[in-house]
């Protein structure tokens, strides 16, 4: 018996299968033309491409916006891939980033001289400027020491080390490093942006999809691509691996994204007494199953127990009914001010442990007592 194991090449190692690989990784923009919805940071961005001449950048915004795979694709496109490893240095938030960090192993690399150009094996030209790139994401989780002690080093290498902070809550980045740093706002994606490329993954893929499951993706990610691409991917796969191969509805998408389905808060509304939206106006006595539906404070508590027997959240139950209410066409100002409180007082104690059904069934109640009260 041989003790010796087979050589494996490196590269061989290290080369994923792009059938096995996450879509959001897969179609991550390989150029900074391939972002979307982020107009004017492209515009800005791609004059640099021209010029060579980076500034120090914070970029912010809300997470699933394209921060991180704009600054790639921008270093890919400056750099060429056989410089890329050896000038840029990304740290996301998993790394340990204290001062020590900052002090050590930022400071090591900001203060290397760039090597010269190197002939790119791809045979394309690239600008490769004479400085390096650093890639903090998720900055905003840096300690304040460790900011302070950027400052400095910012400073002084910033002939041959540019800085590109990435963060979602800018006002956790003190003023100092923030006022060395040209300020880019990634704002959430659009739907129409979102749609496009949505559709585009699901061409490329061969994944069948309609408008209304494409509505379920964008409504549920709340403007967050990377969150709406993983949902596609998680329901193509629960699509595919029915036999024969079904259909992705956008109940399948709310499911996956742990959403509660519109016929449940609508069915929910309506026991509530809340007049149906484009309803035809008829109060309709009987269920599904053909008995009479109760009403009053038993009806109320059979609905509650169904939603808590399904395992639905109380608070994501809570959040869409709000928004149920509040976008309703016909509840007077004050209905909508008296629900709005209940909300409230139950997400409040639910955020402090408060009991689901219990609350679930007061607000049920406070929003019945608010519709009979002005009927």
């Amino acid at each position: 018996m041989s003790f010796f194991q087979p050589h494996v090449p490196k590269a061989q190692k290290q080369a994923a299968d792009p059938q096995h690989q996450p879509w959001v990784e897969k179609y991550r923009p390989k150029t900074i033309e391939d972002v979307s919805a982020q107009e004017h940071t492209v515009a800005v961005l791609r004059k640099t491409l021209t010029s060579s001449n980076l500034p120090h950048m914070l970029f912010y915004g809300p997470p699933g916006t394209g921060k991180t795979s704009t600054i790639l694709a921008l270093a890919r496109q400056l750099f060429g891939p056989d410089n890329f490893r050896s000038r840029v240095l990304e740290l996301n938030a998993s790394d340990e980033r204290g001062i020590s960090i900052v002090r050590e192993k930022i400071k090591n690399f900001a203060r290397q001289t760039p090597r010269a150009q190197a002939v790119a094996s791809d045979g394309k030209t690239y600008p490769c400027p004479p400085y390096k790139i650093i890639i903090l994401d998720e900055a905003d989780s840096m300690t304040q020491d460790a900011q302070a002690a950027l400052r400095r080093i910012m400073e002084l290498y910033a002939r041959i080390t540019r800085f590109c902070l990435v963060c979602n809550y800018v006002t956790r980045i003190i003023e100092p490093l923030a006022s060395r740093c040209s300020k880019f706002r990634f704002k959430p994606l659009d739907p129409s942006s979102t749609s496009t490329r949505l559709e585009q993954i699901a061409s490329a893929e061969n994944v069948p999809v309609d408008a209304d499951t494409i509505q379920a993706l964008i409504s549920t990610s709340h403007g967050d691509l990377r969150r709406a691409i993983t949902y596609l991917q998680s329901a193509s796969r629960l699509a595919m691996s029915t036999t024969p191969p079904s259909k992705i509805t956008p109940r399948d998408v709310q499911e996956i994204a742990g959403v509660v389905p519109d016929a449940v808060v609508s069915d929910f509304a309506t026991a509530l007494g809340i007049e149906q939206i484009g309803g035809d106006g008829m109060d309709v006595d009987m269920d599904n199953t053909g008995r009479t539906k109760e009403k009053g404070f038993d009806g109320v508590r059979g609905k509650v127990r169904e939603i808590i027997r399904e395992g639905y959240s109380a608070s994501q139950i809570i959040s869409q009914l709000h928004d149920h209410v509040v976008h309703h066409p016909t509840l007077t100002a004050r209905q909508k001010a008296k629900c709005a409180l209940a909300f409230a007082e139950a997400d409040k104690a639910l955020c402090d442990g408060a009991d689901e059904e219990l609350w679930i069934l007061e607000v049920g109640l406070r929003v019945h007592k608010a519709m009979s009260s002005e009927s």
